[in-house]
């Protein structure tokens, strides 16, 4: 039986988030660019405005969580993973100047949502203070506590109001992708892939909390992370649903998956490099702040897999601890002195070239071949 998405709210609204692309010129979009991501943005601020008889009548409070959502999906991102299921559909054979194409782009959009509900309770979980260079949905709430002088515990209320906010965030991703304007057969082939990434993000995230309490070191365990929490719904999946829509056959989707499996992963050890030796004026991130987390990465892994007794000690104390500048600056010279670093340097090179190849030999369109590649290496290469 296929599975299907939740039914959003039944009958599309008047006006639908597809409408914002009428006037976008559809063949000349290039996942990256200024113009792709304005696309994205359309949609998604058209589709926050249709929200808005159904929110309205819940009352301000309700209303001024939307907005926070909306604030947060809108403000910033590259627009990564509907850019790598619009590339997915054109890889598959599908039409820019087509009639469907508005509607694949709507449902791409969707994804968007899926990564801000990912982002949003990520947030909460590592208890990080900025995203983007802004203040957390968790922590703004928290402010807005404090600053009306209520009762009880400002961080408390913050958390819980950003779980809700969350959750609408993925439950109106369904929203989106039921009023995108998908045809039947499409929908039908999109709803499992759909289902199944879901489900797998949220399995990566407990895998990754089950991991820091579990106290599990092994690079085995963090690549296993790496590939639900990150690789399956950045890469893997938003490529995988974009062939769906278009028909794709298996050795298609197949070749699909690898190439989103290697780059997702490698995608995720330069987040991880990022998250110790990142420029917080380019992360918008502090720096050191995986450390301070202490998430069990590759890299972290690596290290202790090759330290030697005073260097694991080291690690392991520092590990998830308000750790200074100074100790941060000292557990950054510990990994690179181990070679943990240029581990992680060497595979990400030779995931990326692995997922490449993959592509190089399928039979996705040429087009889509050239536009994977430079994908990859702006996902791999990247300073944020």
């Amino acid at each position: 039986m296929e599975a299907a998405l939740t039914a959003g709210i039944g009958t599309p609204l008047s006006r639908s988030a597809a409408d914002a692309l009428n006037s976008v010129d559809l063949t000349a979009l290039t996942p990256g660019t200024p113009a792709f991501v304005g696309a994205v943005e359309r949609v998604l601020t058209s589709f926050f405005t249709t929200r808005r008889e159904i929110v309205d009548p819940l009352g301000p409070v309700f209303v001024d969580a939307a907005e926070a959502l909306a604030q947060f999906v809108v403000r910033g991102g590259k627009r990564t993973r509907p850019g790598f299921a619009w590339t997915g559909w054109l890889g598959a054979g599908g039409d820019p100047a087509g009639p469907d194409a508005a509607a694949v782009l709507t449902a791409c959009s969707a994804l968007e949502l899926v990564q801000a509900c990912a982002l949003v309770h990520d947030d909460i979980i590592d208890s990080s203070r900025t995203r983007r260079g802004f203040p957390t949905v968790h922590i703004d709430f928290e402010d807005r506590h404090r600053a009306a002088h209520w009762p009880g515990d400002g961080a408390a209320y913050g958390s819980a109001v950003a779980i809700l906010i969350g959750d609408l965030a993925l439950a109106w991703a369904d929203d989106l992708v039921h009023e995108a304007g998908l045809d039947p057969a499409a929908l039908a082939r999109f709803a499992p892939v759909w289902a199944r990434m879901r489900t797998e993000v949220l399995g990566g995230q407990l895998l990754d909390i089950n991991g820091e309490a579990g106290g599990d070191e092994s690079v085995e365990a963090a690549l296993r992370i790496n590939r639900y929490k990150t690789a399956a719904y950045t890469i893997e999946r938003p490529l995988h649903l974009g062939a769906a829509l278009a028909g794709a056959d298996d050795d298609l989707v197949a070749a699909l998956r690898v190439y989103g499996t290697d780059v997702g992963i490698a995608f995720q050890l330069r987040d991880d490099l990022l998250g110790v030796f990142g420029d917080p004026a380019v992360t918008g991130k502090p720096s050191g702040d995986d450390l301070r987390e202490g998430k069990r990465t590759v890299l972290i892994a690596e290290g202790l897999r090759r330290a030697d007794p005073e260097s694991a000690a080291l690690i392991r104390t520092g590990l998830g601890t308000d750790l200074s500048d100074a100790d941060v600056d000292r557990l950054r010279t510990v990994l690179k002195d181990l070679g943990a670093v240029d581990d992680v340097e060497g595979r990400i090179r030779d995931l990326t070239h692995s997922g490449l190849n993959a592509i190089a030999v399928s039979t996705t369109t040429g087009p889509a071949k050239k536009l994977l590649y430079d994908m990859a290496l702006a996902a791999t290469r990247r300073t944020a």
